[in-house]
């Protein structure tokens, strides 16, 4: 579930993307968003700074909001997790299920959700395709007392969409980490690669809004199928 700011911010996302603003056009000023929203200025500002933090829009003290250079369609921004609906969303994106289940934690992933080794989880493994070719290899571990049901039906499609949605969670923030490696043989063949080829590897800790680890993922991108870009918000 999305807090008002939140939404609002989505709002103002959507309305640069649907208008097709480009880089400099001016959006309405800070009275006139207060005035469509019909909310406080200070819940216009947080949306603003969340926008800001995003790379959507930037601000000039005395001269207004102003939309920021949309990224390049097809990319991943490393910056902003949202899910491939968001940054894919425009592209034929097909998920295939390899595994939902109840484990144990392993003491990896139990030191990343800070719970204790043996605590109950979900494991769920997908294969993600963009335009019928394989894109990455997802595995997930959702803390289980946080996140109670996963089936099927709810992995194939988006799981974060679930969460906000379905149990009405507060998502907050998250940490990234990555690496390249090397392409390993059971990789290889669910991504047409050979064995030994590049491999980007990320790690993903998400956090509810209360800083409460729920989800810790690890990610496997085909380098021939994948671009990313990471937005800065200051050159200081």
């Amino acid at each position: 579930m999305l807090l008002k700011y939140q939404e609002i911010a989505e709002s103002i996302e959507n309305h640069i993307r649907d208008n097709a603003l480009k880089q400099g056009d001016k959006l309405p000023s800070l009275e006139q968003l207060v005035t469509e929203y019909k909310v406080s200025k200070s819940t216009i500002r947080k949306a603003l700074e969340l926008l800001e933090s995003k790379g959507a829009v930037y601000q000039l003290r005395g001269s207004g909001i102003f939309v920021r250079s949309l990224k390049r369609p097809g990319y991943i921004d490393l910056g902003f997790s949202r899910g491939f609906k968001k940054d894919l969303g425009e592209f034929e994106m097909t998920t295939e299920v390899l595994a939902v289940e109840v484990r144990a934690a392993s003491a990896e992933v139990a030191a990343n959700l800070n719970i204790e080794t043996g605590d109950a989880i979900y494991y769920i493994k997908r294969l993600r395709f963009i335009y019928g070719k394989p894109l990455c290899i997802e595995e997930s571990h959702y803390d289980k007392s946080v996140v109670p049901y996963m089936n099927k039906e709810i992995v194939k499609d988006s799981i974060f969409y679930y969460l906000r949605n379905g149990l009405k969670l507060s998502l907050g923030f998250s940490d990234t980490y990555f690496n390249i490696g090397k392409i390993n043989e059971a990789e290889s063949k669910l991504l047409k690669l050979e064995v030994g080829e590049p491999a980007l590897r990320l790690e993903n800790i998400f956090f509810l809004a209360t800083g409460q680890a729920f989800n810790y993922s690890k990610t496997t991108y085909n380098y021939e199928e994948s671009q990313f870009f990471i937005q800065a918000t200051s050159t200081d």
